[in-house]
């Protein structure tokens, strides 16, 4: 029996560099209970530099009650780190090996009712679990950096990981204050991953060919679709930006456009099946909302982006 989600109390964050540690900071300004192993107690300094400079933000964004920095506790001991933990949010290098070995030795020592949660950014629970003598309630639970202001959490949990431990880490997430997004299928990279994945490969791309600079990158993506997608999804921006018509008439009209040399990732074929599944997707996000509404809303939210850009320049 998994412990009450809305009776948890003390977390357990593994790792303190920045997402270790900004777990810890995020967990702490949540008024948790909470307890950080380091490897080695030479990794304090980094890591309260990191804590110190996420308590600012935190603090302007505001503090749940009962936040402390006193409910921190520095551990060097793994046994003492996960001693009374009700979760557990590791955050060890992005080592595959490394992780198996750390699964093997949390699956013998900390109780089997305790879920835990793996901060990778795109090696696949199924894996890390493999030596893992209770692997059912072990899940991803991958964050965006930094973990202490972004919400997004990614889950998803491996072959052998149980049901209630995907539906018990969604719900913590939730009540931790994170936008968790349960994916369909275990794949590498989840799915933001791979997303900034293809944007920076295509930036490589036009770097190595001599088609722009990293300023120019920057550039494009700051003054561009940036400040938009602060307020609107990929998918969402496209559904508005084509009117009444919306998903359809963009894919309609662009889709032909798929086959033209606009980036080196192949595009998937744009079948029926894809073109149906992109309409209604989007229809389902927009609900009773017309064009004209969606798009006054988007740009509120745009100009309150540059704003608040402007004014923290």
């Amino acid at each position: 029996m998994l412990p009450a989600v809305n009776e948890v109390t003390r977390v357990t964050s593994i790792g303190g560099g920045p997402i270790g540690g900004g777990w810890a900071a995020h967990f702490l300004a949540r008024g948790y209970d909470v307890t950080l192993y380091l490897h080695d107690k030479d990794e304090t300094p980094a890591f309260m530099a990191i804590l110190e400079t996420a308590w600012k933000s935190l603090t302007d964004l505001g503090l749940s009650s009962g936040a402390s920095l006193d409910r921190l506790k520095i551990v060097t001991n793994l046994n003492e780190a996960v001693e009374g933990a009700e979760f557990i949010q590791e955050s060890a290098p992005e080592n595959l090996g490394m992780k198996q070995t750390l699964y093997k030795k949390l699956g013998q020592i900390v109780p089997p009712d305790i879920v835990i949660g793996s901060s990778t950014s795109g090696l696949m629970m199924t894996d890390i679990q493999a030596g893992c003598a209770t692997p059912e309630r072990t899940v991803i639970g991958h964050p965006f950096n930094p973990p202490y202001l972004l919400p997004l959490v990614e889950i998803v949990g491996g072959k052998k990981t149980a049901p209630e431990a995907v539906l018990w880490a969604e719900e913590f997430y939730k009540i931790a204050g994170k936008v968790p997004l349960v994916m369909k299928k275990e794949i590498p990279g989840f799915v933001a991953t791979r997303l900034q994945e293809a944007l920076w490969r295509e930036a490589l791309h036009m770097v190595a060919n001599g088609e722009a600079t990293p300023e120019d990158i920057d550039i494009a993506l700051i003054n561009g679709p940036a400040p938009r997608m602060a307020v609107q999804g990929q998918c969402m921006a496209f559904h508005v930006a084509c009117g009444a018509g919306g998903m359809a008439t963009n894919l309609d009209q662009f889709g032909p456009a798929l086959k033209l040399p606009w980036t080196r990732l192949e595009a998937p074929e744009l079948t029926k099946e894809l073109r149906d599944r992109m309409v209604d997707g989007c229809n389902k996000i927009a609900g009773d909302r017309g064009f004209e509404e969606m798009a006054a809303k988007r740009d509120r939210q745009i100009v309150a982006v540059l704003r608040a850009i402007r004014d923290t320049a």
